[in-house]
């Protein structure tokens, strides 16, 4: 006996037939990430195959010009631009990487007049800059790569910035970056007028697995480390959580419950390097990135990294990374 008279008129497969079309707008700026934008297209797409129709209508869109450069240097031709893109339900700007500073005043106008017109809109990777500088999160909670969140934290310290891998508030879709816009739009395709039935069906033949919005973005500071313990991956964590006020080893051990011989043991046979040394790089890499995203001061840097002298923090610094933290950030700085 069929099972489908049990199931909620809206996730029959017949209703999947009945969808109206949804338009989505895809903004493409100069050194936009390219997989950012196919981890979000390539379910609307699927979706369509899936329905038997193009439910799912979607654009790409340039701030002028014929082709828009990606940050691997793949070009891409857009449908239309921002001067004659017509009308969506929501416009995703598909954040590039390095953020530009300036020559983005035409952008900002455009995504306000959308908003004024009722347009949802989202972030995805970097994306979520620029709604931050337009003024439209104010009052959402949103999300970024976690490489640019303290860049935004900085720049606007009212947001409410999350770690999570998107955000769905209101109107509003903003997400991290890589294949995290697959999981934002797999949730916005089990919202109405999709269904949870079309959005798992997606999911099966995209052979991904459902990633819940609470979910954290790993920080690359564990996985550069590539640890593949338990209880090692954890010492890590609480490393990371404790860059600015540092802890004794004597300290992590006894948080994990364990000796703190055993721990140096651990990271002796897995990383090859002890507790200390391993806490110094995650610090270390905590103060580039600092140093690379935002224009904190370097004193200021110091002492977010745990460092209570800057001739300490320099002379640690330059032997991490074979360069004065002061030269690394103009080098950075010049190389954009």
């Amino acid at each position: 006996m069929s099972t489908n008279s049990n199931r909620p008129e809206s996730e029959r497969p017949a209703a999947l037939h009945d969808l109206r079309v949804t338009k989505y707008g895809f903004l493409l700026l100069d050194d936009f990430s390219l997989i950012a934008l196919a981890a979000a297209v390539d379910p609307l797409r699927i979706a369509n195959t899936v329905v038997g129709r193009r439910v799912y209508d979607y654009q790409l869109i340039a701030t002028g010009g014929d082709f828009v450069q990606s940050s691997d240097g793949i070009c891409v031709r857009p449908n239309a631009t921002m001067a004659d893109s017509g009308s969506f339900d929501a416009v995703f700007v598909v954040g590039p990487n390095p953020i530009p500073r300036r020559g983005i005043g035409a952008v900002l106008d455009w995504l306000r007049l959308l908003a004024r017109h009722g347009t949802a809109l989202g972030g995805l990777d970097t994306g979520s800059f620029f709604l931050a500088r337009a003024g439209l999160l104010n009052g959402y909670r949103c999300t970024i790569h976690w490489e640019d969140q303290d860049v935004l934290m900085e720049q606007f310290p009212m947001l409410t910035v999350s770690n999570h891998l998107y955000e769905v508030d209101r109107d509003r879709y903003t997400c991290s970056g890589g294949v995290a816009p697959l999981d934002l739009m797999v949730h916005l395709l089990g919202m109405p007028p999709g269904s949870r039935s079309l959005a798992a069906r997606v999911l099966e033949l995209l052979i991904a697995e459902r990633r819940s919005h609470e979910q954290r973005q790993r920080t690359s500071l564990r996985q550069y480390m590539g640890a593949e313990h338990a209880k090692l991956d954890e010492a890590l964590q609480v490393m990371e959580s404790n860059v600015e006020e540092t802890l004794t080893v004597a300290e992590i051990a006894s948080y994990l419950r364990v000796s703190q011989r055993q721990l140096e043991r651990w990271f002796h046979e897995r990383l090859g390097k002890t507790p200390a040394q391993a806490y110094l790089e995650i610090r270390l890499l905590r103060a580039r990135q600092l140093l690379y995203r935002t224009s904190q001061p370097l004193e200021e840097i110091c002492a977010r990294t745990g460092f209570t002298s800057m001739t300490h923090f320099a002379t640690r610094y330059k032997a991490q990374f074979q360069i004065p933290p002061s030269v690394d950030r103009r080098r950075y700085q010049n190389a954009l």
